[in-house]
């Protein structure tokens, strides 16, 4: 099944999506960096450039920057004037990715800030209008608490990874990614200034999927 997971992705690269040449220049450096491919798949990718250009993000917080691929997406669904921030534990990663940020020409719309996210997170001045949540599972908890003191009516955020391979439906996992997610999704469900939900996906990067809420 991932075998023809991955063909319907490639199908879809070529016909719908079409990136160009500048995200896949991003994969190679990354690699050829030594970063893991953990990046979101190219559908993904647009898709998030797609839900930041529907709701008029000028502000956004991305968590986690890995090689810069996600960012660059967003970054291009930016007005002019628009600005992304994106932090980024690992100081390597934060290296190759500010470099093929500036080499894709959108280095000017990105701040890339170097360390834990739960320490830099207080220092962030809000509000953003778009999140993109993506870096530690164990760590989305406080990164969504932190995502809505820095949100405003109308603010999206969008966490990937929280399918986890079907494993978040398993309460007695013992996984801390797992619980990372089911607690993220516990504290959606039950704020009231929120209106979510996760959406299942499938393709070259295997079987998992992203939650999608709405600030009011």
């Amino acid at each position: 099944m991932s075998e023809t997971w991955t063909t319907v992705d490639t199908y879809l690269s070529e016909t719908v999506i079409k990136p160009d040449p500048a995200y896949a220049a991003v994969s190679i450096a990354s690699k050829a960096a030594g970063l893991p491919d953990i990046a979101v798949s190219p559908a993904e990718g647009k898709q998030l450039y797609l839900f930041a250009k529907m709701s008029g993000a000028k502000r956004i917080l991305e968590i986690g920057t890995l090689g810069g691929y996600s960012t660059l997406w967003l970054a291009r669904a930016l007005p002019p004037g628009g600005l992304l921030t994106s932090l980024e534990y690992d100081p390597h990663h934060a290296e190759v990715a500010a470099a093929n940020l500036k080499k894709a020409g959108v280095g000017d719309r990105v701040e890339i800030k170097t360390g834990a996210a739960i320490d830099l997170l207080p220092t962030l001045q809000g509000p953003f209008d778009f999140f993109f949540i993506d870096a530690n599972k164990d760590g989305y908890p406080e990164y969504f608490r932190w995502a809505l003191k820095l949100s405003r009516p109308g603010s999206v955020i969008v966490a990937d990874n929280m399918v986890r391979d079907g494993r978040v439906a398993n309460a007695h996992s013992g996984d801390a990614a797992v619980e990372g997610v089911r607690q993220t999704m516990a504290l959606a469900g039950a704020e009231p200034r929120v209106t979510a939900t996760v959406i299942q996906t499938v393709g070259s990067k295997g079987y998992d999927g992203y939650m999608l809420a709405l600030v009011s």
